[in-house]
């Protein structure tokens, strides 16, 4: 019995992922960061909480996170918004790995082949500093890497903290991005000091990849876990 209700448990879990990702798709289009504004506007003190909560589900459901992201600065400005948007994130992520390793955990285990073989010895040769260059240097698709490193031998914790850790920097750019946008509709000297702040977080973002690469090996060369010849839409900080 223990057996099969465990069957059961993994059947019902892969089903609400997959209603979960249907779901997400079908409003995939309609996802902005003007929706959610006005979707969060009239909650008040639970807007925080409604925001983070539907962060972490878009993450399971693989949706884009970035646009969380930068409607987390324009609802609430950079610091505050910054701090939601990563809390959601990072929840997001943890319910992946853990989706992943009760689902798949036992089956890996016996059956480890081909990419999925490379990234779990890439985790076991790194550690918590394989996850920490993946969440700084967006090279596989941030959804999708979720699930990948729940099916590694990884520890929660290390996960964990490497996740939210390194995942602060891009969260707090593209958060700014948002607050700057906000900023420059409502006019006015700041607003001209909020887009150039956010050019240059940008630009900061964009190179720190490459630095990054030159201070540490890649720990993920090995690693092909998608084609790399296909061009990521989705990033580390943007889900």
């Amino acid at each position: 019995m223990g057996g099969q209700g465990k069957l059961f448990g993994r059947i019902a879990l892969i089903v609400l992922v997959l209603g979960l990702v249907a779901l997400g798709y079908q409003f995939r289009g309609d996802l902005s960061p003007g929706m959610l504004q006005q979707r969060l506007d009239d909650m008040g003190a639970l807007a925080p909480f409604a925001f983070m909560a539907a962060y972490a589900v878009a993450t399971v459901a693989f949706l884009p996170g970035l646009v969380f992201t930068i409607a987390g600065g324009v609802l609430f400005g950079p610091v505050f918004g910054t701090l939601y948007s990563l809390t959601g994130a990072t929840a997001g992520a943890l319910l992946a790995f853990l989706v992943a390793r009760y689902i798949a955990s036992d089956l890996v285990a016996q059956h480890t082949g081909g990419r999925l073989k490379k990234l779990i010895v890439g985790v076991e040769r790194e550690g918590w500093r394989f996850v920490a260059f993946t969440r700084l240097v967006p090279l596989f698709p941030f959804n999708l890497l979720n699930y990948a490193l729940g099916l590694t031998r990884i520890g929660f914790l290390p996960y964990a903290l490497a996740t939210f850790i390194c995942m602060g920097p891009g969260a707090f750019a593209y958060t700014w991005i948002g607050h700057a946008g906000a900023e420059a509709v409502a006019g006015g000297r700041s607003g001209i000091n909020a887009v150039l702040i956010a050019l240059g977080l940008l630009a900061a973002v964009i190179f720190l990849p490459r630095l990054v690469k030159r201070v540490k090996n890649d720990p993920t060369q090995d690693v092909d876990v998608v084609d790399q010849s296909e061009p990521q839409k989705e990033s580390t900080h943007g889900g």
